[in-house]
């Protein structure tokens, strides 16, 4: 996978949170990666997850990739995701649920509906002056960054791959899966009729991250190769 035109969210100053953002943001790693993405040594870096590992934010576990000593590969544990908090995750789930009751399942759609045409408006706002694909893409990172979701830009051959390390809603999609169906129609709203938007990889389905392919249409409407 080429790391060509990524757009990752802005790294936290301490190095314990930087080995957590990396973790969050590239998955499971081994010391020798994550030293290499921080840019220090690897010494360093055992370090910090000795203090993490003692706090109970990251695990590790061996594998091997054939002749030699298998290497020690560090993750985050369910404490250190929570690092990463979901947003008013209880209070939000309450309201859904206080809807639910008063308005039934028609009163959540009503302000799913609501709620996306607020963030369609803000969104097309924001694209304004953006030439091709490549700059809306750029455009919305840079909004879903602001909103929390850790958003980054990658290009693929002549695909992109948009990519969210965090949902900060997830509480409340998973109350709900009526948001993350919003959220991918409002992509395809932003983006326009001349992009084809496919979700690959879903948090809520057991994916550590939302990732998104994304490709400009020919006018035939056709995906273009």
């Amino acid at each position: 996978m080429s790391d060509s035109l990524s757009h990752p969210v802005a790294w936290p100053q301490q190095p314990a949170d930087r080995v957590l953002m990396t973790l969050k943001t590239r998955g499971p790693q081994s010391v020798a990666v994550i030293a290499k993405a921080m840019d220090v040594t690897a010494e360093a870096v055992r370090q910090q997850m000795a203090r993490l590992h003692a706090d109970g934010l990251v695990g590790s576990e061996s594998r091997s990739a054939g002749r030699g000593r298998p290497t020690q590969i560090w993750f985050l544990t369910e404490a250190g995701h929570a690092r990463f908090p979901d947003t008013h995750a209880e209070m939000t789930v309450q309201m859904i649920g206080a809807i639910r009751q008063v308005f039934g399942d028609d009163g959540v759609d009503k302000l799913i509906q609501v709620r996306e045409a607020a963030m369609l408006s803000s969104y097309r706002e924001a694209m304004r002056g953006a030439r091709n694909l490549k700059g809306r893409l750029e455009r919305l990172a840079e909004i879903r960054c602001a909103e929390g979701y850790m958003a980054e830009l990658r290009k693929e051959g002549a695909d992109f791959l948009f990519i969210e390390n965090h949902c900060p809603i997830c509480s409340a999609a998973k109350a709900c899966m009526g948001f993350c169906r919003s959220e991918l129609d409002l992509f395809h709203l932003v983006l326009g009729d001349d992009v084809q938007v496919h979700r690959e990889e879903h948090i809520l389905t057991g994916a550590r991250r939302c990732a998104y392919r994304i490709r400009a249409r020919d006018r035939d409407g056709r995906a273009r190769a």
